[in-house]
């Protein structure tokens, strides 16, 4: 059998870079359901519940949030300088 390290045997700065990575995880899926929330479904590759599902159960050391971020989303047609 494999030993499993509990909580407690993490040096105190392992634990540190572990709560770290689960705050950043934490923030791009938060960021990536608020964008996706407020985006019409035009400006979404895909479907957005197909999008909100991976971000939401998926666990991806934040890539999926990213993905979400660099290709689900399409670019915003801003409007050009008045004539």
């Amino acid at each position: 059998m494999t030993h499993r390290k509990k909580w407690a045997d993490l040096s105190p700065g392992t634990r540190r870079l572990l709560v770290l990575g689960m705050v950043v995880e934490g923030a791009l899926k938060v960021a990536a359901l608020v964008d996706l929330k407020r985006r019409p479904a035009s400006q979404v590759r895909g479907s957005k519940a197909k999008w909100a599902v991976a971000v939401a159960l998926a666990n991806s050391a934040g890539l999926v949030p990213i993905s979400y971020f660099v290709w689900g989303r399409r670019a915003e047609h801003l409007p050009g300088p008045a004539s």
